[in-house]
Formats: C-alpha cells, structure tokens, sequence
C-alpha cells in the first residue's frame, strides 16, 4: 500500500455542514459497545475512546473520506458476555491485527474473501448479535423500571423515524442517570502507563501477570470468529460502499492492512480491538457526512469525552446497559439475515450461541462445503 505527500495533499479534508451531524452516525455503532466493555470489564473508557479518536483522525487524513473506527464486535461480544477473559482479548486483537495486515501487505484479502461463504459470515454476525442479545436481557432484568424506562426512550425515537440514534439516545438516558448520581464529571488525563502490564502487553487493565498472556483455546477461536466477520463486513463490504456513497477508491487490501497496523499498534497500549465497518460508513452518511472532516470533529470529540468520563462509567445503570446491549443486537441481527442461505446462516447463529462463536465458523465452512457439494451433482 503505497502512500507519499502528495496523497495526503490530494485527500486533505474540508468540513461541509452535514459533517458535523455525520460524526454521531460513527459513534452509534461505537459507543454502547465501548461502554459496555468499559462498564463490565477492566478495560478504562478513557483510554478506549483515546484510541478511537486517534484513529478516527488517521484514518480521515489518509483515506479523504468518512472511513469509520468500530470496536471489533464479536471480540467485544465475547468478553462482554465473560466468554473471553480481558488478557484473552488482548491477545485475539493482536493476534487478528497480524493476520490483517500480513493479508493486506500481499494484497490476499479479496482472494480470501472469495473463498469464505457469505452465509457463513453472516451467521457469525448472527451469533454475535444473540450472543450481545442474551447478555442485555440478563443485565436488563437486575433492575427491570430502569430498563423499561431505557428501551421506552429507544423506542420513541425509533417510532420517529431515527432507528440508528435509538441507542445513542439510550446511551445519553444513562449517561444521565449515572450523572445525577456521581455529579457533574471532572476532567482527567488518563493515565496510560498504569494500561501497561510487566510482561509486556497492555490491556488498559490492572496490572497482570505474563503467564495470562498464553495463546488459549477460546483466543484462537474468537481470533478466527472475528476475522470471519473482519474479512467480510469491516474490508470486503466497506471497501464497496465508500464506493457506492463517496466514490472513494480505498480496496480491501488497503483496508486490511490499516486494520492490522493499528490493532498492532493500539491493542498492546490499551484499545478495545478495532476495525473498519460498513455500519458506520452508512452511519456517517445517514447523518449527512461527505468529507473526512466528520472524522476530525469526531476524533476531538472522543477526546473531550475521554477527559471527562473516567468517573461516570462506574455509575452508569446495568439495566440501561442491558437496553443498549439489545439494541445493538437487534441492529447486527438484521443485518445478518441480509443472506442467500437462511438456513445455514441461522444455524450458524444458533450453534454459535450455543457453543462458542469460533466452533460455529468452523462448522459453518464444512456445512457450506457439503452444501456446494450436493449443489454441484444435482
């Protein structure tokens, strides 16, 4: 992937009117997850939306267009529902953030993506999303008025017309609630050396030992999980819609080894692993960015949230949570049945919630084998 000066000349970015509204159709597919993760594991949201407002403006500089920064969602799925430990998840992110890039660089990803089934793919979303699904009912139900109250705010703005914002909305009815609670947030500099552990890799956690750091079973499979989804939805699929919306030449490959150079760099020092996302290009869009400059104002405002939000998470309502949880699932879901094969996707999604996300992928590409089999002597 080849880069000088005078790309970055050609591609510099403006700020249109709709840029401004743009930047909150990123942080819809953004936000909740992050908070959740901050919210139910070790993880600091101070240091996790740093990164994402980093990268936000990296990624807008060298592309010239609303390129998104989402949280790798089936990582952040599996070790919200505790099925991937903390240490475990910097490992998958890192572990995925070298696969990327080693694809990207040979420009294999397209090849790749060819090879894998579509159904199966989005089976894997599918299982992610009943995976996110089950994980909110559960929060939902320690405190069900707080979560009637959270699900009747995200449905008033559904029934007006903004399906994307419901969990942004839902979001600020916590952010209120833990507000009112804790008071008017103060600002503080998050501390990135306490992010780092003796042996080595950070995880924006306490510190931990190096031998939580093995290369486990659940990692490996929920590395393969999320490259599935990766290959598919953050490089194939985006790739075609910066295309289709903003006539921005950007390739899989390019993408790919973006993903992997920043989950290489970022993951180690603290991030929730992250990807590009088709979501939050249509997100962008919706909300009317055209330029690269919602990027920027997004990444400042990542910032300025990232100062203040250190104490506030702590008292953010899990019942509200649970809402968001749900809310993001429902989103993942609808996508996923967006297949030429319901049945294998739908299998997929059920065994993966059943078992593990990763044995689903597994068993997904051998029924699909069989299938095109069967298919190919009819």
């Amino acid at each position: 992937m080849e880069f000088s000066t005078a790309d970055l000349r050609e591609r510099t970015p403006t700020l249109a009117a709709g840029d401004v509204t743009g930047a909150v159709g990123d942080s819809v597919t953004v936000l909740p997850v992050v908070v959740a993760v901050s919210a139910l594991t070790e993880l600091r949201l101070p240091i996790l939306l740093l990164w994402f407002g980093a990268f936000q403006v990296v990624w807008g500089l060298r592309y010239g267009a609303p390129v998104s920064v989402e949280p790798m969602k089936a990582l952040a799925a599996l070790v919200i529902a505790g099925s991937l430990s903390v240490p475990e998840l910097a490992v998958a992110g890192t572990l995925a953030g070298g696969v990327l890039l080693g694809l990207g660089a040979v420009g294999a990803l397209g090849a790749l993506a060819d090879r894998i089934d579509p159904a199966v793919i989005r089976g894997v979303q599918l299982a992610v999303a009943l995976v996110l699904a089950r994980t909110g009912l559960e929060l939902g139900v320690g405190s069900p008025t707080t979560a009637l109250a959270a699900a009747a705010v995200g449905g008033a703005v559904v029934a007006l017309g903004y399906r994307r914002a419901a969990a942004l909305a839902v979001l600020g009815v916590g952010l209120g609630l833990a507000v009112a609670e804790t008071g008017a947030p103060s600002v503080v500099v998050p501390d990135f050396e306490a992010a780092v552990s003796p042996g080595g890799v950070a995880v924006g956690a306490p510190a931990t030992t190096g031998e939580e750091f093995a290369l486990t079973t659940d990692a490996l499979a929920a590395t393969g999980a999320q490259l599935a989804m990766t290959v598919g939805n953050a490089a194939v699929a985006t790739s075609l819609l910066l295309g289709d919306l903003f006539d921005a030449e950007v390739s899989p490959d390019e993408l790919a080894t973006s993903m992997g150079a920043m989950n290489l760099a970022a993951v180690p020092l603290g991030a929730l692993p992250m990807c590009h996302g088709s979501g939050g290009v249509a997100g962008k869009h919706a909300f009317g960015a055209r330029t690269a400059g919602a990027n920027l104002l997004l990444g400042v405002l990542y910032a300025v949230a990232a100062l203040g939000a250190a104490g506030v998470v702590a008292a953010f309502p899990m019942a509200a949570l649970g809402v968001l949880l749900v809310l993001v699932a429902v989103e993942l879901g609808r996508a996923s049945l967006d297949t030429d094969s319901l049945a294998l996707t739908v299998g997929v999604g059920l065994l993966g919630v059943a078992t593990n996300v990763g044995a689903a992928f597994v068993a997904g590409i051998a029924a699909s084998a069989v299938l095109a089999r069967v298919r190919g002597s009819e």
